[in-house]
Formats: structure tokens, sequence, C-alpha cells
């Protein structure tokens, strides 16, 4: 059963629904996707989210390196979020997710037409 275990945890698909599995870290990647961005400007691209659940996904995407933190010296505090270079590979595979989901509701639109 060990062995099972440590299987499953090498697989690449269980990687990236660890990674990016997240309710909300795909939308937070596409965000960034468009560029540097600040936690307020987040914070009101995605009012749906509280700040706490946006502060805990963006520590989370900072720990698997996919995105940075750039604090500022200055009162107030000044604090960046941009996409790392692994963050940024992860761009076109978001694009085609995008496409996916496009193409799903288009499909499922169809379905309830019929």
């Amino acid at each position: 059963m060990h062995n099972d275990k440590n299987n499953f945890e090498n697989c690449p698909v269980f990687t990236v629904q660890k990674i990016i599995g997240g309710k909300w870290s795909i939308l937070v990647l596409h965000h960034l996707g468009t560029g540097t961005l600040r936690f307020g400007e987040l914070s009101r691209l995605m009012p749906m989210m509280t700040q706490s659940v946006l502060t805990k996904e963006l520590r989370n995407l900072e720990g698997y390196h996919l995105i940075s933190r750039k604090v500022y010296p200055e009162v107030p505090p000044k604090v960046e979020y941009s996409l790392t270079d692994i963050g940024r590979k992860f761009l076109p595979i978001l694009k085609q997710l995008t496409q996916w989901g496009e193409d799903y509701k288009q499909c499922v639109k169809a379905i309830r037409i019929d």
C-alpha cells in the first residue's frame, strides 16, 4: 500500500491538481497573466473572494513558485505580485483551458436547446 501512495504522489496529474486545484488558483493566475498587480487590484478583479482567501491563495501559489511577491519599503506598504518564469509557462495551458471552457459552454448550451 505504501508503494501505491508513493506512485500516486509522484503522478504528474496529482502534482498539477495539488498546485492549481484550489478554487481560485486558476483565476488568480489568469489575472496575473496580464501583468504585475497589487493586492488591491487583484481584490477588485475578484470581488467574490474575501481578502483572507486571496491572501491564502497568493501564499499558496508563491509557495509553489508560480508567483513572486515584491514588497517595497514604503508607507503605506506596497506589495506587487507577478508570475515567475514557471508561472508564465502555465499561460499557454491556461489559454487552452479557457478555450475548452468556451467550447464546453457552447456544447452545454446546444444540448439545452435541443
